[in-house]
């Protein structure tokens, strides 16, 4: 249900890293690694299975809105993800 904005102590603005910021320009991430990248985590950070879920809320339109900036490769077996780059 929506709230009115009163309810929140604070209101932050909705800004996104630019993947040059994000990521390394040799280095292919998976989206999970990404997710993580995004929340400021380490690519390898362990965290819950429910937390990842919603960071990939967040991962997967990133990946969307930036794919003209970005490569991808083949999974390395079909019970892996794909990987995304920075395209140079």
């Amino acid at each position: 249900m929506p709230k009115p904005k009163d309810d929140f102590e604070q209101l932050y603005p909705c800004d996104f890293y630019q993947p040059d910021e994000l990521l390394d320009g040799d280095t292919m991430y998976s989206v999970y690694e990404i997710a993580r990248l995004l929340q400021g985590l380490d690519p390898d950070a362990e965290i819950g299975v429910e937390t990842e879920d919603i960071l990939l809320d967040w991962a997967i339109p990133w990946v969307m809105v930036n794919a003209d900036e970005l490569v991808v490769a083949e999974p390395p077996s079909d019970d892996e993800p794909g990987y995304y780059g920075l395209k140079t």
